[in-house]
């Protein structure tokens, strides 16, 4: 074991070591927080610790698995013995012993999401509610709140405040549903996820033994993401160390993220009063990221007033600034990002998996998505689906398809009855049946059902020719009419937009952008200037449109190395995660920090939190964009560029010249203008470079229109080049011929870089 502690930093070993009373450790990005905890159960079993008396609380079964089998390299097979894993499976454990007390067979059934909103679902039909005023996610949502603020259904109808709320939103029968939710699934003998911890806090709390067993049995607590436990986590945590309070708990305030899951920042934050006893310990040193990256993100998590004080920092290379892009539009962030990822590639010989782009919603991967399929660059969504590929998007693609041809089967069943209209299971299976025995196409059987004997009701009858006649209107318009307004008029007549706009939980509200931005992209589809003689022979319909849908989203069979692909996701799903190269886009306010998040301090915090994160997600370098205008409901919106700009130190910021032009000109028509009262901004927009700022960086040359090229025949190994952009080099290397002549050049101010010459202008200064 002492070889093994001499593998860890000071601060790691004493984290490590210090086994008794309350400790938190308080763990910086990067700064091996895993390796802390994996290394301190291992020490605790070293010395003669039963396993069975550890208790280590995850947020993830992949978390637990690693931790586990890096315990056992280190000590032996002992390791499988330590109570280890997520609170909802270890509470699950403890349930199926004891929750016979609560009226539970060892053998309840656990919900998941699909099954509680299928029994809710259930609940409202029964009580004859209309299920678009009572959504069954937006209900599950509000029990889900209720249980892990531990009030059960009777707590719920008993407290004036949440069924005043409940009457304001029109949905004043929640209370009862709740009622007969938690009534049902008692007598079904079953649990959902909340109720794992919901009934563990009532079991501890009203059987006194049972607390007692635990508390005796888990002598040793350990928990891992500590800034993101909920109150029902924090109370179950705090009962079972309340005996011999050898509790450590690992964190970092900075990346509390999870408030709308219910994280409450508070539980790390107060931690020293909770155990006034507690040893904290620090892991400031960043394994991970550069010099600059860690500076920068210091900087900007420094505006945070509720934090837990500590300075991040690195014996890693300095590294390259973080480089800022400005585009006119999120297509063209887009397109400079894809095109930043290829010279790169190229440049430093990377491969697709080491970039990652990051956003604040999902509905941003579209611009992104497109971009990087131009350039031939693989890439994958991350924890979520590609764009094109998500329901809300193919429902509505699907109405198009089918307005553009009827016969599409496929699209006509996904939406005859979306969002519903009536016609259920059974109608369309007879009319699939009829279909199918006459061999004829759906629509043809949807035209006449009565001529091919299709037994419906008048009712259901009418609901048919409804929605026939709702497609033809359609198909009448989209060859006449602008794309943009056909497909506003499809989304808005179907009420698409109506049942999307209804349901205000997180998932509703990334469905209700994700199709606000399918619409942004149609509309800027429409009003793009053709590039080509073939683009303005094209009309700007929504059939063209279609056909351009179609090649986006067909599938690469012929690709197949899955792994090496560019990652796309939410900064939330990059949470733990570390890549080379990061790009940071969307930088806008009301997007970036988002919009819902202006309302409070607490909530700006958590913005600020998520952008300390995206940062520190980067190994070697992080570049970081913003476009001035995006599309809002086929409204061209101008945008401001983030707050979080602002807080990046400018010594640590590669900013293009063109930024600063571009910011004196539209200053003025904007609330707040960005970098306007930090000095060393106001010196680089009157051209002074800030004393700051390296020496490469104002010594680059200006692009000139002048500059005199040579011909790519005079370039040889040895001579000496300038580069309007890259400045002064030495060419190292050339090869190829003709239009493919290549030359390997070192410039002083950025490295090496591999250029073509008959597109590199060069100029000779030594030979």
């Amino acid at each position: 074991m002492t070889k093994i502690l001499e593998q860890l930093n000071e601060a790691q070993r004493q984290a490590v070591t210090a086994t008794d009373g309350p400790v938190m450790v308080v763990a910086g990005a990067g700064s091996g927080k895993t390796r802390v905890l994996t290394y301190r159960i291992a020490y605790l079993l070293e010395q003669g610790v039963d396993p069975f008396n550890i208790l280590a609380l995850t947020f993830t079964n992949k978390a637990a698995r690693e931790m586990k089998e890096r315990i056992a390299n280190l000590v032996g097979p002992e390791a499988r013995n330590v109570w280890m894993g997520t609170f909802h499976s270890i509470f699950a454990r403890m349930l199926r012993s004891d929750g016979h007390l609560l009226g539970y067979p060892s053998n309840f059934t656990i919900y998941d999401t699909d099954d509680a909103k299928s029994l809710l679902r259930s609940i409202i039909k029964e009580l004859n509610l209309d299920k678009k005023v009572y959504p069954a996610n937006v209900v599950l949502g509000r029990i889900s709140s209720s249980k892990n603020n531990l009030l059960n259904a009777q707590a719920y109808i008993n407290n004036d405040e949440i069924t005043t709320a409940d009457k304001a939103a029109g949905r004043p029968l929640i209370g009862e549903i709740y009622r007969i939710y938690e009534k049902r699934l008692f007598q079904s003998k079953a649990m959902d996820f909340d109720d794992l911890l919901f009934k563990t806090n009532i079991l501890l709390r009203d059987f006194p033994e049972v607390l007692h067993k635990y508390q005796h049995k888990f002598r040793y607590i350990l928990v891992d993401e500590y800034q993101d436990t909920n109150y029902s986590q924090y109370l179950i945590v705090k009962k079972l160390s309340a005996n011999d309070e050898n509790i450590c708990v690992v964190g970092d305030d900075a990346q509390s993220i999870y408030a709308f899951r219910g994280a409450n920042i508070a539980n790390i934050l107060n931690f020293r009063k909770d155990y006034p006893e507690v040893k904290v310990f620090k892991l400031e040193q960043n394994y991970r990221s550069t010099q600059t990256i860690v500076n920068a993100a210091n900087g900007v998590i420094a505006h945070n007033k509720d934090q837990i004080q500590k300075v991040v920092w690195t014996e890693n290379v300095s590294g390259d600034r973080i480089s800022l892009f400005r585009a006119a539009t999120d297509s063209e962030e887009g397109r400079k990002v894809a095109g930043s990822i290829f010279e790169t590639k190229m440049n430093e010989h990377c491969s697709n998996q080491d970039f990652a782009i990051l956003y604040r919603t999902n509905a941003q991967s579209r611009s992104l998505e497109e971009a990087l399929r131009k350039q031939n660059i693989p890439y994958k969504i991350y924890g979520g689906l590609s764009f094109y590929q998500r329901k809300e998007i193919k429902d509505l693609l699907a109405y198009f398809r089918l307005a553009i041809n009827h016969e599409d089967e496929e699209a006509l069943l996904r939406v005859i009855n979306y969002p519903t209209r009536g016609i259920g299971a059974t109608s369309q299976q007879k009319l699939t049946i009829k279909a199918q025995e006459n061999d004829v196409s759906l629509w043809e059987i949807l035209d006449k059902p009565g001529t091919y004997g299709v037994e419906i009701g008048a009712s259901v009858g009418n609901r048919l020719h409804q929605f026939k006649t709702m497609i033809e209107s359609f198909s009448a318009r989209i060859k006449k009419d602008n794309a943009y307004e056909v497909a506003r008029h499809i989304a808005s007549t179907t009420g698409i937009i109506k049942t999307l706009n209804e349901d205000k939980t997180p998932e509703g509200i990334s469905r209700f952008e994700n199709l606000e931005e399918l619409l942004n992209a149609i509309n800027e589809f429409a009003e793009k200037e053709p590039e080509s003689e073939d683009e303005e022979e094209a009309p700007k319909t929504l059939d063209v449109f279609m056909q351009d849908v179609a090649l986006l989203t067909d599938q690469d069979n012929d690709d197949k190395n899955d792994s090496d692909r560019v990652s796309l996701m939410t900064i939330h799903a990059a949470k733990g995660l570390e890549f080379p190269y990061v790009y940071i886009v969307g930088l806008e306010e009301n997007l970036f920090p988002s919009m819902q998040s202006l309302n409070t301090r607490a909530d700006l915090e958590e913005e600020r939190r998520l952008f300390y994160v995206a940062l520190t997600r980067a190994e070697k370098k992080s570049t970081i964009s913003y476009a001035e205008t995006r599309y809002k409901w086929g409204n061209l919106i101008m945008s401001e560029p983030s707050r979080f700009i602002e807080e990046i130190d400018p010594q640590y910021l590669d900013i293009p010249p063109s930024h600063y032009h571009r910011e004196s000109s539209t200053a003025q028509t904007r609330q707040r203008a960005p970098f306007k009262d930090k000095p060393a901004y106001k010196k680089l927009k009157a051209g002074q470079p800030s004393a700051n700022m390296t020496k490469a960086s104002s010594a680059r040359p200006k692009p000139s229109g002048d500059f005199p090229a040579c011909n790519p025949d005079e370039i040889f190994p040895g001579i000496e080049v300038a580069h309007q952009k890259f400045g002064n080099g030495k060419v190292l290397n050339v090869e190829g011929k003709g239009a493919n002549k290549k030359a390997t050049i070192y410039f002083k101010n950025v490295g090496q870089k591999n250029l073509l010459l008959k597109f590199a202008r060069l100029k000779i200064i030594k030979s």
